[in-house]
Order: structure tokens, then C-alpha cells, then sequence
């Protein structure tokens, strides 16, 4: 690795190194692959936050937290005799050049479609290579990503070989036939049976979230953090009319609630038709 381009990363991996030496860290030696999974996955949501932010700074911050996960793993492997980081490195600068023909081959791709058919088309060749049985153009979507991101991932990879809807109008039939079953599901008093359409529901949304180029992940992020925000606010005017919510009534609180949104969305909620 060429590291006297990037000095800093060589200087990460050196201080991770001594950390995991004898003499180093208590607590850094006594890491196993296993302990820092959660520390991974909370880093990458804390790099989320970052991007939601809009704080260059703390993006800075935080991928660099993230990226500290990253050189402890490589470092454990290395230490186990597996890989090391600049193996890590390599593996996937190859992986980026094979997978990059239209870049650094002859291959032509005239848009982010062609880009990605290629993508995958290259990807099964390499499992068939290394030996995978009955490769799947399915694969390589985590078993554990979160379920709406898994649903959204899903019906992308099956839209590039064609499994897909012709058009919006499709899907969104779809997403009422969906809602339909859940009703009538509901109407069962079927736990098993609301859950299976409940799925069906939230499957048929994600899919058009694709077709609206909108992912739903990000979208119900955004719902949440919009509810935490005017909870919050409903719990702080609440305390500044010398009330507490624990007491109040669900009109009281929602009268709160709807002047609070009024107040985001730049209307009063005690003008006609305020919630449109």
C-alpha cells in the first residue's frame, strides 16, 4: 500500500497495531471479532445521523469512527494469520476495476441502467467462478439489513433481470390489492394471518418507493424524527401552560399537537381548513 500518499491511514494502522500490542490497550486486546459488531452497527447509523445533519464536520467525525472499525477488524484478522488491511485494500480496488469495465476496459455503458445490468451480470460470473452452486440474482443482499431497506433491496435486484412492473399505475394497484387483504385479515382476528398481510403491505410499499425513486428507509427516518420533534414540542408547551401530558387529555394534547404542526407548516390551526 502506497501509504506515504496517505500518511493518516497509515498512522490509524499503527496506532491500532500498538493498541493490540502487548503493552498496549486493556481493553482493545480483549476485543474479539464478535464484541465490536455492535460498535459496527452503531457506527454506521452514527454516520447516518451525520448525512442527515448536514454537518461536514461531523461526517468527518464520524466516518472516521467508522473507518477505526474497519482497521480493528483487519487488525484482529491479521493477528489470526487471515488478511490484512492492506489485503482488504486490494480486494476491493480489484473489485472495483472488474467491476468497472465501461471505466477500465472496453466494455461501453451509456447509463447508471447499462452500469448496473454489468454490475450484476459480472457478480454472478464471479460466484459461478469461485464455485457458488446455483447462484441467485437474489444474492448479496444481508439477511440482516433492516427489513424495509431488505424489501427495497430485493425488488431492485429482481427489477434488473426484468421481474418488475411495467409502470407506477401497476404498483400502485398493487399496494390497494395488498391493502384490501390486510383488511380483510384484520376482519379474521388471525394474528398469523394480519402479520403475513401485513408484510405483503409494507413489501408492496416498498416496491413502489422504487418507482417514486424514493427509499423508504430514508422516508420513514424522516416520519420519525418529524414525530419526535412535535412530541417534544407538545411536551415543552404543555410545561410552559404549567401542564403535564401525563394528565392531559388526548383532545387537550392534540389540540397542542395541531397547533404545533400548524405552526412547521406556516398556518394557524384555528383557521378553517388549517390541516390541508
Amino acid at each position: 500500500m502506497e501509504r506515504e500518499r496517505h500518511p493518516e491511514f497509515g498512522r490509524l494502522v499503527s496506532i491500532m497495531a500498538r493498541l493490540r500490542s502487548p503493552g498496549g490497550c486493556p481493553w482493545d486486546r480483549a476485543q474479539k471479532r464478535e464484541d465490536l459488531k455492535p460498535y459496527l452497527v452503531e457506527e454506521t447509523y452514527e454516520v447516518l445521523d451525520a448525512i442527515e445533519s448536514g454537518d461536514p464536520a461531523k461526517l468527518r467525525e464520524e466516518l472516521g469512527d467508522l473507518l477505526l472499525q474497519v482497521v480493528f477488524h483487519a487488525r484482529i484478522a491479521e493477528e489470526e494469520g487471515a488478511f490484512t488491511v492492506e489485503e482488504v485494500c486490494r480486494s476491493i480496488n480489484e473489485k472495483l476495476v472488474r467491476r468497472h469495465p465501461h471505466v477500465f476496459g472496453e466494455v461501453r455503458a451509456d447509463s447508471p441502467e447499462e452500469v448496473l445490468q454489468n454490475w450484476e451480470a459480472i457478480k454472478k460470473e464471479e460466484k459461478r467462478e469461485n464455485g457458488a452452486s446455483d447462484p441467485s440474482a437474489l444474492d448479496g443482499v444481508p439477511r440482516a439489513l433492516p427489513a424495509l431497506l431488505k424489501a427495497y433491496r430485493l425488488g431492485q435486484k429482481a427489477a434488473r433481470v426484468g421481474f418488475d412492473w411495467e409502470e407506477r399505475r401497476q404498483v400502485e394497484d398493487k399496494v390497494r390489492e395488498e391493502w384490501d387483504e390486510l383488511r380483510e385479515a384484520v376482519a379474521t382476528g388471525r394474528k398469523d394471518l394480519i402479520r403475513e398481510e401485513l408484510g405483503d403491505f409494507l413489501f408492496a410499499l416498498a416496491n413502489l418507493s422504487r418507482f417514486l425513486d424514493v427509499d423508504p428507509e430514508d422516508a420513514l427516518q424522516l416520519s420519525n424524527a418529524k414525530f419526535q420533534r412535535r412530541f417534544r414540542a407538545l411536551e415543552t408547551e404543555a410545561r410552559q401552560e404549567g401542564r403535564d401530558i401525563h394528565g392531559m387529555t388526548l383532545a387537550e394534547m392534540d389540540t397542542l399537537w395541531e397547533r404545533i404542526k400548524g405552526r412547521e407548516r406556516g398556518y394557524s390551526s384555528e383557521l378553517p381548513f388549517g390541516d390541508a
